[in-house]
């Protein structure tokens, strides 16, 4: 006979709803959220509070939405908790940039309550109907839910937390303030087990994978960002290292595994790439793309040269061997498919990186700081402590922080597709709480950081010490190189002198390399606080990997005018 249903809980046994979804936040790892209270989410966060995961507080809600995206890609999950429309709408863009580039990060937001809806139809924070908000993050997120029903509220948790673990994606719970101590009417039903991979598709996919793999003369892997979110690194290693096919990344996926591993080739950035790279990829004739993102910064603004008849791309979204199209095959079952077949394939030779800092003139100590120098000088940082993560901002802080060898894996991050400005400070909150472990160099420009760079209160705060280092060039550099107007001005800081604000912190200002090499030294041994390194630039200095990039739009330039 087949056993008896279990009786659902009595209301007064089963946990509120607020609760249960603290639980189910805890179940998954989630040991710090970010945000900022408001009237419509206090009652949450007084239970967060008594509970063991800790509230993070920032200055504004798009820091905690960055923050809880730099915290879920080192973590492997994040989660903003913010008030109504205020709060929500103000993390947008940093919960947008999470979708694109694939960052689980869970937004919980608070909202007026069922009851005081009928009463009172204009509530503050409201912008037009109650539901606004909820339709904008429709758009912004993989799965969403109101929870203003007891009867589904509790299975919506599950149907919504099922998704961002799968799919590597933000998604958006919102919980009317009256809901927050109702308790689950009926059963449990749990969302079901990820559905596997089509094995006749798998199969084929993975026959022709081999075949076109075992024929090649020059095969390659180019691996992104998926390898990151799915943490696929051990897959990735192992098929690596038992064909010996070299790996290059995107600068989407830099740091996917270590750069001094000895099949890692570089990071291929197109034409703004270093040449030896741009040669091994674009010359494969099997090139094995696992979960790779065909950006325009990824592609090295359209320079990139990438023949789809000659690439296997398999991500979590889909599979393309050539024209073919596969349906319903899982990245991570493809991966290990390949493994399993123990490939053999021709070796190709990995290039001898280049160095690019290799023939920059370092100077004396009085000589002026200039960007190929501050970059050289943190990639022998990096060589000499390779405990750091590197939190890169838009714009010539990400061009040039591209050269840099990491030794560790995951730990360069950077919104290089989205490319939000005011990405790395608050993400310094987010990756230092994540992983203490590892200090946290920050590369930013004066730009940027006059956005978002007063999250030092909250990292000065929680006593996080990352190392600042501000491109003070007067501007936004990378536009000034595209077009030229005051409007790529900004108004000059003194950021050295951001700690006398704060009342702790070191600050100071760099205009020589030796000063550099001293400020760097001090930064290194200053570990109770934060460090800010206010670095003085030309306007019109850039990094090498941003001079290379314009020499390669130039020529193509160059060329569309002789054709016309």
């Amino acid at each position: 006979m087949p056993h008896a249903a279990s009786p659902s809980p009595t209301p007064d046994q089963s946990p509120t709803l607020g609760q249960y979804l603290i639980d189910r936040l805890t179940e998954l790892g989630v040991d710090h959220v970010f945000g900022i209270p408001g009237d419509y989410v206090l009652s949450l966060y007084k239970m967060l509070e008594q509970s063991p995961i800790k509230l993070v507080g920032t200055t504004r809600e798009d820091s905690a939405g960055f923050a809880a995206d730099a915290y879920a890609r080192v973590h492997g999950l994040g989660c903003v908790c913010v008030t109504y429309s205020v709060g929500g709408l103000s993390a947008c863009n940093s919960i947008a940039g999470a979708y694109a580039e694939k960052s689980p990060v869970i937004v919980i937001s608070g909202s007026p309550g069922m009851g005081e809806r009928v009463h009172h139809p204009m509530l503050h924070h409201q912008v037009k109907d109650y539901d606004t908000q909820y339709k904008v993050y429709r758009q912004l997120t993989a799965a969403s839910a109101v929870l203003d029903r007891p009867e589904t509220a509790f299975s919506e948790i599950d149907r919504v937390l099922d998704v961002v673990v799968r799919n590597k994606r933000p998604v958006y719970l919102e919980i009317p303030r009256d809901q927050i101590h109702v308790r689950r009417i009926g059963p449990r039903r749990p969302p079901k087990p990820e559905p596997p991979s089509d094995p006749h598709a798998l199969r084929e996919a993975l026959d022709e994978a081999t075949e076109r793999l075992t024929k090649a003369k020059r095969p390659a892997i180019l691996a992104d960002v998926e390898i990151h979110r799915f943490r696929l690194l051990k897959e990735l290693l192992e098929l690596a290292e038992t064909t010996g096919m070299p790996i290059a990344s995107t600068i989407l996926g830099k740091s996917v595994l270590s750069e001094a591993h000895p099949l890692f080739a570089g990071v291929y950035e197109g034409g703004m790439g270093r040449p030896e790279v741009t040669e091994l990829v674009e010359s494969a004739d099997c090139l094995l793309m696992l979960g790779c993102f065909l950006t325009d910064i990824n592609l090295g603004i359209f320079t990139a040269k990438l023949d789809p008849s000659r690439c296997i791309d398999a991500t979590s979204e889909h599979l393309r061997i050539g024209y073919h199209h596969y349906r319903d095959v899982r990245l991570d079952d493809f991966i290990r498919g390949l493994i399993a077949r123990n490939l053999k394939v021709q070796r190709t030779p990995v290039p001898k990186r280049s160095n690019p800092f290799a023939e920059i003139e370092m100077g004396s100590g009085d000589s002026p700081t200039t960007s190929p120098r501050l970059f050289s000088r943190l990639n022998r940082f990096l060589a000499e402590h390779k405990e750091t993560t590197v939190i890169a901002d838009i714009g010539d802080s990400l061009f040039g922080a591209m050269d840099l060898e990491m030794h560790r894996h995951t730990e360069f991050l950077s919104p290089a597709y989205y490319t939000s400005m005011g990405f790395s400070v608050p993400a310094a909150v987010g990756a230092g709480l994540a992983n203490p472990s590892a200090r946290v160099l920050v590369i930013v420009g004066d730009g940027a950081f006059q956005m978002t760079g007063m999250e030092l209160s909250t990292i000065a705060r929680h006593g996080l010490n990352p190392i600042v280092i501000v491109l003070n060039n007067h501007g936004y550099t990378t536009e000034r190189l595209l077009l030229e107007g005051d409007f790529n001005d900004v108004h000059g800081w003194a950021f050295h002198r951001i700690p006398d604000v704060l009342g702790t912190g070191l600050g100071i200002e760099i205009r020589t390399m030796g000063e550099l090499e001293a400020g760097l030294a001090r930064a290194l041994a200053n570990t109770s606080c934060f460090s800010i390194l206010n670095v003085h630039l030309d306007p019109l200095d850039h990094s090498p990997a941003l001079d290379r990039l314009a020499g390669k739009l130039a020529a193509i330039v160059d060329k569309r005018a002789d054709e016309s």
